[in-house]
């Protein structure tokens, strides 16, 4: 769904090797979602993987975008494009999922792109405010813009509103944790905005099982940032570049046509 971002970062960027093993995690569990959701009879009763397993995909993959936007490429609004032209692959055949409602909705590589290109701007923007070259008045009011393209544009993309907020706080909560230095004044901050991305998984679900699964993630995540990448070792078999970007859009277009020659297309 996401592509892997350009080498460049600071010379302090934190170990990626979770994202090795986070990027088969995610392919799986979207994998399970979009079968159980689209493809499984429902006769069956697997509603309960895609309210559990299934929320695991949209914060890994959002988790995964706000890490290497953050520590691992030197620009990540191209990498949002790279993202966003996955989205553009996808669209037709996301559009040709059965749903309950008939409303134009965006797939989530749009929510993924927009959320970094967002996540990004508010990072430079702060950077330039610290460094005296944005006045108060002017970053205020870019904020605030920002805020209502954020509320106009969040009926139109997957996972909504708080799917837009999710990267961003990821960002501010990982570079937090990560530079958080041994005061208890800087560890008290980094957790505090740490909760955000929590609240907002939390709220993302309506089942008490699909918000344990999501905020679970996000915690895990946010313990990955803390300190715990050091910890995790390189995956055995890393994903096919081909397979990575090519996998959203192509299970997609498989299950349109499994569909299609089943009739429910029709």
């Amino acid at each position: 769904m996401t592509v892997q971002a350009a080498s460049g970062a600071a010379p302090d960027r934190p170990v990626s090797t979770w994202t090795g093993w986070g990027q088969w995690l995610a392919l799986a569990t979207m994998t399970v979602d979009h079968l159980t959701r689209y493809v499984f009879p429902s006769a069956w009763e697997l509603g309960w993987a895609g309210s559990s397993i299934g929320r695991i995909a949209f914060p890994l993959f959002a988790a995964m975008v706000a890490w290497h936007g953050l520590f691992n490429t030197r620009n990540p609004l191209r990498y949002a494009r790279r993202i966003l032209i996955i989205g553009i692959a996808a669209q037709l055949p996301y559009m040709m999922m059965p749903r309950a409602s008939d409303a134009f909705i965006l797939n989530v590589c749009f929510t993924l792109a927009l959320g970094l290109a967002w996540g990004a701007w508010l990072r430079d923007l702060l950077e330039r405010h610290r460094s005296g070259s944005l006045g108060s008045i002017w970053l205020g009011t870019a904020i605030a813009a920002s805020l209502v393209i954020w509320y106009l544009l969040g009926d139109w993309v997957e996972y909504g509103h708080r799917g837009l907020l999710l990267i961003p706080l990821f960002m501010l909560a990982m570079h937090h944790l990560h530079g958080a230095g041994e005061s208890l004044v800087e560890r008290l901050q980094a957790v505090s905005l740490a909760a955000p991305v929590l609240i907002v998984a939390g709220l993302m679900n309506s089942s008490d099982m699909a918000k344990s699964f999501t905020v679970a993630t996000c915690l895990a995540v946010l313990w990955l940032a803390a300190g715990a990448h050091r910890l995790t070792p390189g995956v055995p078999l890393a994903m096919p570049r081909r397979l990575w970007l090519t996998w959203y859009p192509g299970h997609f277009a498989l299950i349109a046509l499994l569909l299609w020659a089943s009739g429910a297309l029709g």
